[in-house]
């Protein structure tokens, strides 16, 4: 029995034409109706911010919008967040998704993984803040004591307790450290420096293991004036009237002077004011 039966080039071309409309017609139904309706097609959802959730709020939150979840073999850990809440994500928050799709988390660990702890001892307090931070760990509070080494780190502690480095702690831990202010323990007197100029005095004021602090006009009008201009030092004949602390103190080495200075003259007919008020008040 023939299925199709031939007997001229004109029915042959419309038995292909009609093959070639069925096939059409079939792909157009699979494709805008079959598929569709199997895929959700164009039905999206809206993938919502997981971070900071617990994995017990994870299932019934997603359920709710039609999605699924599946947890990563990689997990992190941070302090901020409680154990077994999402740090990651993937689709990210925002991204448009078809209903069912599953959202992959990384949870935060129950037990923070052990990092070894680094040599801070004699690096500088910039220097520790990127080392801890490269390891896992934070700065804790920074303590200064009298020391030299200015800014250098003179010890490291952990709960109270110094820790040397290799030593393995939690990541996230928190590092006291006790650092050096530059100052010392050593103490000495304040020189003298009242009817110095300012260049005898610097030389005294750093000979002594000290430094130049805030440099001052008692007079007003010299406000204007460049202490360190040696010009104007020799024409207004500016010399120390005032210091602080005061000489014969006892302070740190390192610690700074704060000086005031005036016009010589003015100083000396100040001097001599005093005196004969007190030839005068003495005669009386």
């Amino acid at each position: 029995m023939k299925l199709l039966s031939v007997r001229s080039w004109k029915g042959l071309l419309i038995h292909l034409g009609i093959i070639a409309g069925l096939t059409i017609a079939a792909v157009l139904i699979f494709f805008n109706m079959y598929l569709p309706s199997t895929t959700n097609h164009g039905e999206t959802v809206t993938v919502p911010d997981l971070e900071g959730l617990h994995i017990e709020e994870i299932n019934e939150f997603l359920t709710k919008r039609n999605l699924k979840h599946e947890v990563t073999a990689d997990s992190g850990f941070t302090q901020e967040y409680q154990p077994l809440t999402v740090l990651t994500q993937y689709p990210l928050p925002g991204a448009k998704v078809k209903e069912n799709r599953k959202i992959f988390l990384s949870l935060n660990a129950v037990n923070p993984p052990q990092v070894k702890m680094p040599r801070l001892i004699d690096g500088s307090v910039k220097n520790a803040a990127l080392l801890l931070e490269s390891y896992g760990l934070e700065i804790g509070n920074i303590k200064y004591v009298p020391d030299l080494a200015q800014n250098a780190v003179l010890e490291q502690n952990y709960d109270g307790e110094p820790i040397k480095a290799g030593v393995f702690i939690p990541k996230g831990a928190k590092i006291d450290l006790l650092v050096g202010d530059g100052l010392g323990n050593t103490t000495l007197e304040v020189p003298e420096l009242e009817g110095l100029v300012l260049d005898e005095a610097e030389v005294v004021i750093l000979g002594s293991g000290l430094k130049v602090g805030n440099i001052l006009f008692r007079d007003p009008s010299l406000a204007d004036r460049d202490p360190k201009d040696e010009l104007q030092q020799s024409q207004d004949r500016l010399v120390i009237v005032q210091q602080r602390p005061v000489a014969g103190r006892k302070i740190r080495i390192g610690q700074e002077i704060d000086i005031w200075m005036d016009r010589q003259e003015e100083q000396e007919d100040s001097i001599l004011d005093k005196e004969e008020g007190t030839d005068s008040s003495e005669i009386l």
